[in-house]
């Protein structure tokens, strides 16, 4: 996993040419214009999803990992939590293979994400977004797909 700012997102676009097209949407497009849906980048190899929600008590956000594509989360608008852990000793709960997803049961460590910042979460990562930091409020994301 990886969080960061996204003016360092030059340390990480070398990591694959597919995360670099990634960061390159994320760049050159006008998020906070944006409507919310399914962007392609690079058919299914790269895509974005943009959302906005109202974030959540912890309890009401589930524990998800994803085996097909790496996910940077980069927040728009907005505040919020993040459980993070690994695959380690986590109970899965229900897998939709043609998804990509796959809900856990277990702890996690929280970590802030605010405007300006992003996630990479890889394979081995567990995410539990949209939890709420101070108190409930309104989130603008993008999730860039990246295909393995």
């Amino acid at each position: 996993m990886i969080l960061d700012k996204i003016e360092n997102y030059k340390l990480y676009e070398n990591l694959s040419e597919r995360i670099a097209k990634g960061f390159e949407f994320i760049r050159n497009t006008d998020l906070t214009q944006i409507e919310s849906g399914k962007y392609q980048i690079d058919n299914d190899a790269v895509f974005a999803i943009v959302q906005e929600y109202d974030t959540k008590e912890a309890e009401d956000c589930k524990l998800e990992g994803h085996t097909k594509y790496i996910d940077i989360q980069y927040v728009i608008k907005g505040v919020e939590l993040m459980g993070v852990t690994t695959k380690k000793n986590q109970k899965l709960i229900l897998t939709d293979e043609e998804k990509d997803y796959s809900f856990y049961e277990g702890d996690s460590s929280l970590i802030r994400v605010e405007e300006g910042m992003f996630t990479i979460f890889f394979p081995d990562d567990l995410h539990r977004p949209c939890v709420k930091a101070d108190q409930i409020s309104k989130v603008k994301k993008v999730v860039i797909k990246v295909q393995i």
